[in-house]
């Protein structure tokens, strides 16, 4: 028998007159607080983080945790990772905005040197991120770690700008 979860949001329009285009965020089953999101101008306000932005920081959320579960995992005691992640919007055929790519570049804490096992962990961390590998079926998603030196450790190199 195949193993299935759910988990669910509920969306309620903050508008009153119903003509904008903002959301509170309701995680059902669960107590944490509710997010505010909006569309980015000139449709919305940008009160709150867009569609592309929550996907973008889905997948830079996910790749940092499943590291840290990685790293964890071989016994190291790594320091507080920072993950820069852009999505790349381009228009389709069809003139239809689109995410056409994410890149998320993470950064450990230490250098290279100061982890056990880390070329292994590196080769397989990617897989347990249930966000990523989901997005990868249909958006192209490239990764880089560096460690605190800026020395390329894995994967893709961070784009220019």
């Amino acid at each position: 028998m195949e193993e299935t979860r759910q988990v669910g949001v509920t969306l309620h329009q903050e508008a009153a007159d119903a003509s904008g285009y903002a959301f509170r965020v309701a995680f059902d089953d669960s107590t944490i607080p509710e997010l505010s999101t909006d569309e980015s101008p000139p449709l919305g306000l940008g009160g709150g983080p867009d569609p592309s932005r929550l996907l973008v920081a889905a997948v830079a959320n996910c790749l940092s945790a499943s590291l840290l579960f990685a790293l964890r995992k071989f016994h190291n005691a790594p320091g507080p990772l920072t993950t820069h992640a852009t999505a790349t919007l381009s228009r389709n055929a069809a003139g239809r905005w689109r995410v056409t790519h994410i890149h998320a570049q993470l950064r450990l804490a230490e250098t290279a040197a100061d982890h056990r096992q880390l070329e292994r962990l590196l080769a397989q961390f990617e897989d347990f991120c249930i966000v990523t590998e989901s997005v990868r079926q249909g958006v192209p998603v490239s990764v880089g770690v560096a460690d605190a030196q800026g020395a390329h450790l894995h994967g893709a190199v961070a784009p220019a700008g």
